[in-house]
């Protein structure tokens, strides 16, 4: 059975299923009422349980799939695309979204091995006016454009 295991897929598969146990620990606590009156936990213990069957279902197909190896870890995109995350959760409130959008485009795309400074300089300006256009001036939700005074 070893040479017929698709262990990316059924790596996946035990993520599925830790999130979606997870999940459902945490929907324990709230009240699921019925489908004709849902109470607050009804539809996250639903997802919760659609997650953990897709899971058990992808599991069973990467037991039963062509043997596939795990894939070697690419750690700079990994790292980089999680740096920008943080950087964006931490600069916003400093910075303002114009600073703060460009900024993290600009340190998302250097997870690319073949990034080119002209296209990601057009990326981050086109990506920070959409956005600044989008949330600040069409939606009107209260993100500061620039940095506070």
């Amino acid at each position: 059975m070893g040479e017929r295991i698709n262990i990316p897929d059924l790596a996946f598969a035990a993520f599925l299923i830790a999130l979606g146990a997870f999940a459902f620990s945490l929907a324990l606590d709230l009240h699921a009422g019925s489908a004709g009156a849902m109470g607050p936990g009804y539809v996250p213990r639903a997802l919760a349980l659609l997650t953990l069957l897709y899971g058990c279902a992808l599991a069973l197909r990467a037991l039963l799939d062509a043997r596939q190896s795990f894939p070697v870890i690419a750690f700079r995109p990994l790292l980089l695309i999680a740096a920008a995350v943080a950087l964006y959760a931490v600069l916003l409130p400093l910075a303002g979204l114009a600073i703060t959008g460009a900024l993290v485009v600009l340190v998302a795309c250097f997870a690319a091995p073949d990034m080119r400074w002209r296209e990601t300089i057009v990326i981050a300006l086109g990506a920070t006016i959409f956005s600044v256009l989008l949330f600040s001036f069409a939606l009107g939700l209260p993100i500061p454009v620039w940095p506070p005074h």
